[in-house]
């Protein structure tokens, strides 16, 4: 893979990364700033199910990065697309069932990095 489209999975596993520390560490403080939909009392009972969720979240996270470091470029880039296609699942699931900003913050540039991966 060119080094685009390892940026490209590098932000995107950041951007997991930072999913799960507010889903499993923060989420009374930042998950109430970014799901202001929710009331604000729901937070506390779902603390545990959001951290469920960022455990997930830290696994796609764990799965691209895992992807940077396989010399192999045939399974590398195998993985990227598997664990790629696994966010954009996520991300669009998230859309359909919970808020349509989750297609733009996560599938749309899962989406997009992955078509890097298969045509650069």
């Amino acid at each position: 893979m060119n080094i685009i489209t390892q940026i490209l999975i590098g932000f995107i596993a950041f951007e997991h990364l930072y999913f799960m520390y507010f889903e499993m560490f923060a989420w009374e403080t930042i998950g109430k700033k970014t799901f202001k939909s929710l009331p604000p009392d729901l937070f506390t009972p779902t603390k545990g199910l959001a951290a469920n969720q960022g455990l997930y979240n830290g696994f796609l996270a764990s799965g691209l990065i895992w992807s940077l470091l396989i010399s192999d470029t045939i399974w590398q880039k195998n993985i990227a697309i598997f664990f790629l296609s696994c966010v954009i699942v996520a991300g669009v699931f998230g859309a359909v069932t919970a808020s349509k900003k989750i297609f733009y913050v996560q599938a749309l540039p899962a989406i997009f990095t992955l078509i890097c991966v298969l045509v650069l």
